[in-house]
């Protein structure tokens, strides 16, 4: 008889939703136990200050989002209590740590090889040829003792 009484203490519509809050703490106690189980210091130790950063983040979100769930859960209404501004402070940090992965990631441009690859990908034989040409006529009409340079000015 106690086992019928515990199933009659809730609606039987939520089951599904019970069972997927108990499983969804059952993880987050799981990862809470892994993070806890090794010295903090020890650690920090073993991250770059990025990751340490959204370990940091990650923690007091999670800290407070389980606090908006108390207080859920105590009939308070989190979104009138100071909480809420909290989680609000803690996701603009968490958007600036994304920001600062997603400028590490992003492709970098090479001047040099984008340059080489346009003159090379613009290359024209025939004006080459042409070029020649018209610098074999003129040198042969200027006098011996001008230097010639190497290479064409750019205005």
């Amino acid at each position: 008889m106690a086992a019928d009484m515990k199933t009659e203490d809730y609606p039987h519509e939520i089951d599904e939703q019970l069972t997927g809050f108990d499983s969804s703490v059952s993880s987050v106690k799981t990862m809470l136990e892994k993070l806890m189980s090794m010295p903090r210091n020890d650690l920090l130790q073993k991250l770059d200050p990025l990751d340490q950063a959204k370990l940091d983040l990650m923690s007091a979100y999670t800290l407070n989002s389980l606090f908006w769930m108390y207080l859920v859960t105590q009939g308070v209404n989190p979104r009138e209590h100071g909480i809420k501004q909290e989680l609000e402070r803690i996701r603009t940090y968490m958007n600036r740590v994304k920001e600062i992965t997603d400028k590490k990631k992003a492709a970098r441009l090479d001047k040099g090889a984008a340059a080489r690859f346009l003159r090379n990908a613009l290359y024209d034989p025939e004006e080459k040829e042409s070029r020649k040409r018209t610098g074999s006529k003129k040198a042969a009409n200027t006098p011996a003792d001008t230097p010639q340079s190497k290479r064409p000015k750019q205005s």
